[in-house]
């Protein structure tokens, strides 16, 4: 058993079985890449949009889907699955395609649900119009990049948007009974453990389905890299990491799923820190930080 709620757990639980997730490609750009907000993305992000492990966006959906069962037949042998569209904003596009590409995946045999990651600034009210159409037929999931609530933060990464369109689109999502999960990143340049659990809270206030906690880390090929380069960025210790997800996982909302507890770099582009090449060590420990502060099992009527 785990001390939270983890995704293994929750997909156990909703579906009895081993559900596995589909990294698909929409073949759709980002604002903060094309010119429209600008044209080289946050300061974190890879040159692959976040999409490092998903399928090729030239393949069809319907190919992208076999090559990765294919690929996590060697990894899990699961026989349901949620199609996964990750890289970039797969809801900056015509809706009609969008439409199309969403529902082929989701009409796939073995495909149980959908889940979509975006910007809460390409939430249109035509897009949500799709996505509530979409949440009737599947298990809709979409996943949103917060990473912190600190605005002179989010005016650094280049994130594009205010605090405040993130928290108006958000509750939208919310408010038409879509389930949403929360991307946050601890040890953004500038900010200490006050502020990782200062967006820690405002979590638990919108309460969505679930959160992903990244650890801050520099890849060769992201903006943020040339700054490494001049001294001007620096990465917290693992130590420190640990601590601040250790505080969260016991700050959380015990019913709000950790779809994951650390960074997954792609490891021969990671600058620093590298001790996040080593993420079930990062796992490893947490748990153990966990059971020796006597953080209590996770009891499933919990959640």
């Amino acid at each position: 058993m785990s001390r939270y709620l983890s995704a293994d757990i929750y997909y156990k639980e909703k579906y009895h079985e081993k559900v596995a997730r589909l990294s698909l490609s929409s073949g759709l750009s980002c604002p903060n890449r094309d010119g429209t907000l600008g044209n080289t993305g946050c300061i974190f992000c890879s040159k692959l949009g976040a999409g490092d492990f998903a399928a090729n966006s030239k393949d069809s959906i319907k190919d992208q889907i076999e090559s990765q069962i294919e690929f996590l037949k060697k990894k899990w042998n699961a026989k349901k699955y949620i199609a996964y569209f990750q890289s970039f904003t797969n809801t900056y596009g015509d809706v009609d395609y969008l439409r199309k590409i969403f529902y082929e995946a989701i009409e796939y045999p073995g495909v149980v649900g959908l889940t979509i990651a975006t910007r809460a600034d390409c939430l249109s009210d035509e897009i949500l119009e799709l996505l509530d159409e979409l949440n009737k037929v599947t298990d809709l999931n979409i996943e949103l990049g917060l990473q912190t609530v600190n605005e002179k933060t989010i005016e650094y990464i280049k994130r594009g948007y205010s605090h405040k369109t993130f928290d108006k689109n958000v509750k939208k999502l919310i408010n038409l009974g879509i389930d949403v999960t929360t991307h946050v990143i601890f040890g953004l340049p500038g900010e200490d453990e006050t502020d990782f659990m200062n967006t820690i809270d405002y979590v638990n206030e919108i309460h969505p389905l679930g959160i992903k906690i990244h650890s801050f880390y520099i890849e060769r090929g992201s903006n943020i890299y040339e700054e490494y380069v001049r001294g001007e960025v620096s990465t917290i210790d693992m130590d420190t990491y640990v601590r601040s997800v250790v505080n969260a996982i016991c700050r959380l909302k015990r019913d709000i799923v950790l779809f994951r507890i650390t960074g997954d770099p792609v490891k021969s582009l990671l600058v620093e820190p590298k001790w996040c090449q080593d993420k079930l060590k990062v796992i490893a420990t947490i748990n153990k930080t966990l059971k020796n502060l006597g953080v209590p099992l996770l009891k499933l009527e919990e959640k």
